[in-house]
């Protein structure tokens, strides 16, 4: 059985093709600035240890889908003979609001309930859409799964998901917590818990998130029970772009300052703040760690403050948790930026926290798993690569074969290594 996991954004579809009876990835591949001059798609056969890179123009994703469906069956980067060997695609998708709570087998009324929600997130349904519509089309009668990022999170009580405002506004226009990064938290959890040498169901982590984009999660006997994004990927932690949690009177006042409207001001909020505007010119940690060592005080400010709301927010989930077996770093730069994980653990000492610095500092996503705590530290903290493509695998499989239980929960079998 190969399963093909598909992740369309807005102007890129990242793929992965997968042999489930081998238990390995076949292909792997992103198609870049869809719809924008300079397009390619990087087409990779880890088996082969090739990669291919063709500039070409894709005016939208069915085009961008019909080039990764010839990358997988022509060329030098062929890997299967024809489309009849791809059993299922599994579609991510950004937003399920309360109608989703697992993964589901696509059908119109599925497509219908997607487009229902898509005004919770306008910049990622509409793409995800698109490619499940071109996937279809151009693989006929080939089961089709959507995998939701907001689907872990739907485990989380009410008083952890509702919000103080007129009650109203849930009833009639579900304004609520939903959360995001679902796949991710739930994959890197469920690795913790096999490193630990436990069931998920007896293990209390909180994983970190942390890219680009950062979201923070409570998991409690292997469920979300809260997390740092809320309504809309904007809420909790501040991120390369996104101001996170901020006096929700600034938007008004400075509405009112600067003379805009409400689209000027969730741009300035979504695309314009968090480590770009503390910096005035960086999001890459990168670039803002250089910076910060060689005396730029903007640099060193937005470090500051990134850590600091990190350590915040990981010591409230261990206040809501009362007992932490793990603290997992996964993402881009969780899995990258010693700097950024030291920083955020330090002063955590009456946690029983104890860092193998010189481990810490050495590690990189390259070098896979990696615990960086040291034997005496009361809670285990990990490095561990994310792979949510594996997990579309893993519901795209619990789906076709239903091999879930009564209330719908995967049993992840490969999670376990």
């Amino acid at each position: 059985m190969k399963i093909l996991a598909l992740n369309c954004g807005s102007s890129s579809l990242k793929y992965q093709l997968f042999d489930w009876e081998k238990k390995e990835v076949v292909a792997v591949g992103i198609v870049e600035r869809i719809g924008i001059e300079g397009s390619f798609i990087k087409h990779e056969v880890p088996a082969k240890d090739k990669e291919i890179k063709t500039e070409t123009s894709i005016p939208d994703h069915k085009v961008g889908i019909m080039l990764v469906l010839d990358a997988l069956v022509k060329g030098e980067g062929a890997v299967i003979s024809g489309m009849k060997e791809i059993s299922a695609v599994g579609h991510r998708v950004v937003h399920g609001g309360e109608k989703f709570n697992h993964s589901v087998l696509i059908n119109d009324k599925v497509i219908s309930a997607i487009k229902d929600v898509s005004h919770l997130a306008p910049l990622h349904n509409p793409a995800n859409l698109i490619g499940i519509e071109a996937a279809i089309e151009a693989l006929p009668g080939c089961p089709q799964v959507a995998i939701f990022d907001t689907a872990f999170h739907q485990t989380m009580p009410a008083y952890a998901y509702m919000y103080p405002v007129p009650h109203e506004w849930y009833d009639k226009f579900a304004v609520r917590r939903y959360g995001f990064h679902g796949t991710s938290h739930l994959y890197v959890s469920k690795r913790a818990a096999d490193l630990l040498g436990k069931s998920a169901k007896d293990c209390n982590i909180i994983t970190m998130h942390i890219g680009n984009g950062v979201s923070c999660t409570a998991i409690k006997g292997g469920i979300s029970v809260d997390t740092s994004m809320g309504l809309t990927p904007l809420e909790g932690a501040i991120m390369g772009t996104r101001c996170g949690d901020i006096d929700p009177a600034i938007p008004m006042f400075m509405q009112n300052e600067l003379g805009v409207g409400p689209k000027e001001m969730d741009t300035l909020l979504n695309k314009k703040s968090g480590l770009l505007g503390i910096t005035g010119q960086y999001t890459d940690r990168r670039d803002i760690l250089q910076n910060a060592e060689t005396g730029d005080k903007k640099c060193q400010l937005a470090v500051d403050m990134e850590c600091y709301k990190l350590r915040k927010i990981l010591g409230s989930y261990a206040a809501a948790l009362g007992h932490v077996d793990a603290i997992v770093f996964t993402a881009g730069v969780g899995e990258n930026a010693g700097d950024i994980r030291q920083k955020v653990l330090e002063g955590l000492d009456c946690l029983g926290i104890e860092i193998d610095k010189a481990k810490n500092l050495g590690t990189r996503s390259k070098h896979g798993e990696t615990l960086i705590s040291t034997p005496a530290s009361k809670i285990k903290v990990f490095m561990i690569p994310t792979n949510e493509e594996l997990v579309f695998v893993e519901d795209v499989v619990g789906i076709l074969n239903k091999t879930y239980d009564d209330h719908m929960v995967y049993q992840y079998t490969f999670l376990k290594k």
